[in-house]
């Protein structure tokens, strides 16, 4: 019998073989769908679910609730698969660079200015791309073989745009008429309802809520903790090529095809929903 996957978040990486969802689609083929109000899928319709880089966009009560009710759309014995930023390894990583930074290492005291933006940037930042943006925009970056080995291919690409390789692509004029009039919006009507401190506290507020910024960090112990509260059994550590999702590597979804990590600041659990087996 055919297995049913789902890839959550999806983004720019899904395969056509699977259903995926996402809040804003980039292909056809991606079902559009806000995971705060739940998985639109009927329960235990999936063998496989797998998200990476969603549950720290929420706040602490909402991940547990998406992930029961990741647990309700799968199949007893299916395979939960999740990949978030590892706690622990920037803390680690801080540790030995403010140590070396401290005996005078200059080229440790760049590299802890970036994992400082790892650590506090991506929670605390008020404004889309915070200051890690503003430390990505310079030219050279001054650790760039780090900060590559931090932020994977899809950080390099985003350096490779900022500096100008990638081209903008246009936007159709009915987007472009919607963002005029948000910009005559935020920048006539809200600070006369609200004042400038209003004005302030709204565009902040806005992003907080806009779904970009992290809002909380998972180590070892407590994702599997929190899988085990939402219903999963033996939660396991995994790395980007290793699973107990049958044929992980033909799909691609967190290396490419020649090996090379997407995202190595992540690190990887799967965990099973109790009853049965995926080889069922």
């Amino acid at each position: 019998m055919k297995k049913t996957y789902l890839n959550l978040g999806c983004g720019s990486r899904y395969r056509p073989d699977w259903i995926n969802i996402d809040i804003a689609p980039r292909d056809p083929a991606v079902i559009r769908h806000d995971l705060g109000r739940g998985i639109p899928l009927a329960d235990e319709s999936c063998d496989v679910v797998y998200h990476t880089a969603v549950l720290e966009h929420m706040r602490r009560p909402e991940a547990e609730i998406f992930l029961s009710e990741c647990c309700r759309v799968m199949k007893p014995g299916g395979i939960l698969r999740v990949g978030v930023p590892d706690l622990e390894k920037i803390c680690r990583l801080y540790l030995s660079k403010l140590s070396a930074a401290a005996d005078g290492d200059e080229a440790a005291a760049r590299d802890y200015d970036w994992i400082m933006l790892e650590l506090f940037d991506q929670v605390a930042r008020e404004r889309s791309g915070g200051d890690m943006l503003d430390y990505l925009r310079q030219e050279p970056l001054p650790n760039e073989e780090f900060v590559y080995e931090r932020i994977g291919i899809e950080g390099e690409e985003l350096v490779q745009a900022l500096r100008g390789s990638g081209a903008p692509q246009s936007n159709p004029p009915f987007l472009r008429r919607l963002r005029r009039i948000a910009a005559f919006v935020k920048e006539r009507v809200v600070p006369r309802l609200l004042g400038e401190k209003g004005r302030r506290i709204y565009e902040i507020g806005r992003f907080r809520l806009s779904g970009e910024a992290h809002h909380w960090m998972y180590d070892r112990y407590s994702l599997a903790r929190l899988l085990r509260l939402a219903g999963f059994r033996e939660p396991q550590l995994q790395d980007a090529h290793t699973s107990r999702i049958p044929g992980w590597n033909s799909f691609h979804l967190d290396t490419l095809p020649d090996g090379r990590v997407i995202k190595p600041d992540l690190f990887f659990m799967e965990a099973i929903k109790p009853g049965g087996s995926i080889d069922d």
